[in-house]
């Protein structure tokens, strides 16, 4: 088990190439933008102002365009929230490919170290009973 120092940022090798992978492409980048603004409180507020502002006072009638614009909006937004959740799928399947293969790699270190045990173990076991 290997210490971290404290103040040192250590990130799974999947979520620092996923990371880089995102930061490289603009589309990414803007799309992450977007789906982390609209899914946060200030995304509420600017919707109730405008919407209130809207009804109250640009349109007498708001309802047909206000459908239309609401309707529009939705429709990218959840565009956004697949783009979302395709990335969180991404990114569960390349940590779970790399766990499958650190743990695999694991249980054939400690099986190797397990095998060496026992040939030393009886070793010391023959060494005892026949008095070297």
């Amino acid at each position: 088990m290997s210490v971290v120092p404290p103040g040192v940022h250590v990130e799974h090798p999947v979520v620092a190439g996923l990371r880089r992978t995102r930061t490289e492409n603009v589309q990414l980048r803007v799309a992450d933008a977007i789906t982390r603004f609209a899914g946060s409180m200030p995304f509420v507020y600017v919707h109730v102002v405008v919407f209130a502002g809207w009804m109250l006072f640009a349109e007498s009638s708001p309802w047909p365009t206000l459908t239309l614009v609401v309707s529009l909006e939705a429709i990218f937004l959840s565009t956004f929230v697949m783009i979302g959740q395709n990335r969180a799928a991404v990114f569960q399947q390349a940590k779970a490919n790399h766990d499958f293969v650190e743990q695999e790699t694991e249980l054939k270190t400690n099986t190797q170290l397990t095998r060496e045990i026992h040939v030393l173990t009886t070793e010391l076991h023959r060494r005892v009973i026949d008095g070297v």
